[in-house]
């Protein structure tokens, strides 16, 4: 399978994550972020087990406990924190400096080369959303600004060990593992915190239904099967498909309106992603044919 089809795989995973503000807002119960949270992951994590029938090794235990409270636990608690704490486009705009944070870690912790066209584009891809989000009335609150950049950090960390630990399983075997860990992290936290859901509608249970097998089980195989494939730079910088999304559903489903700089912003976030996928095709034919020909017997 060619690098460009790995790219647009993997890239339409936040394109869907940008659903996930639209269907929380119009289709969920309000003030419940970590039951719901949970709700999203554990039922995902455990019916991708009973498919794929695949369980991790004790020896894994740890490690997917930490990916799992880094990708999904302490990330989706931070993001709704941010989410509720902040305009939108500000929390959207934190979300996106993820994107420079792997370029960093995958240097510390993956040894990859830091190219100054990646940072680059990273940054002209925060301003597109900074430009495509972000109001005259936008306000800082320090607690929710801490929390958006706490869970651009989380994610970012969860992407570039996602990378370093590969087991020989296949990648929807690893989404498994990690949403089912996720969930099972966030459970007692939703149990103590938060009162019980009221009964559930069918448009309620419609939502979960989308967040939990479309935007948790499906696309975060795709996205986690992309990891192990592609640059760790050329990943993050697909996740700002997701604001985007975000807008335009907004615009069409809503009925928002979007000015000119906005649109501008948008622009510049998918020129941004173009440009940091051609600065960090670097590595050679060879090498990336020999990674994907070995995952290709775990895919």
């Amino acid at each position: 399978m060619s690098r460009t089809t790995d790219i647009l795989l993997t890239a339409l995973a936040p394109a869907v994550w940008g659903s996930t503000y639209l269907v929380t807002t119009e289709a969920l119960p309000a003030g419940y972020p970590v039951t719901l949270a949970a709700l999203r992951a554990l039922p995902a994590g455990v019916l991708l087990l009973a498919l794929t029938r695949c369980l991790p090794p004790r020896t894994w235990l740890g490690r997917v406990f930490l990916l799992g409270s880094f990708n999904f636990a302490l990330f989706w608690v931070l993001l709704f924190v941010a989410a509720y704490r902040l305009p939108g486009g500000v929390a959207a705009t934190l979300g996106a400096l993820q994107a420079m944070i792997v370029i960093v870690m995958a240097r510390g912790w993956l040894g990859t080369p830091i190219q100054t066209g990646a940072i680059a584009a990273a940054a002209v891809g925060v301003l597109g959303v900074a430009l495509l989000l972000i109001g005259p009335e936008a306000a800082l609150d320090p607690i929710g600004v801490a929390a958006g950049l706490g869970g651009a950090a989380s994610m970012a960390a969860g992407t570039v060990l996602s990378r370093k630990w590969q087991p020989p399983v296949s990648a929807l075997s690893f989404t498994a593992w990690q949403l089912t860990a996720g969930g099972l992290i966030l459970l007692p936290f939703a149990l103590i915190t938060e009162p019980p859901l009221p009964l559930l509608s069918a448009t309620n249970i419609a939502g979960l239904v989308w967040l939990g097998l479309i935007g948790s089980a499906a696309t975060y195989a795709l996205w986690f099967r992309g990891v192990a494939r592609i640059e760790p730079g050329t990943v993050s910088l697909l996740g700002m498909m997701s604001p985007v999304t975000a807008a335009l559903l907004g615009w069409v489903i809503l009925g928002q309106s979007l000015s000119p700089l906005q649109c501008l912003g948008a622009i510049v976030v998918l020129a941004s992603v173009w440009a940091g996928q051609r600065v960090n095709q670097t590595s050679s034919n060879a090498t990336y044919e020999q990674r994907t020909s070995s995952l290709a017997r775990n895919i």
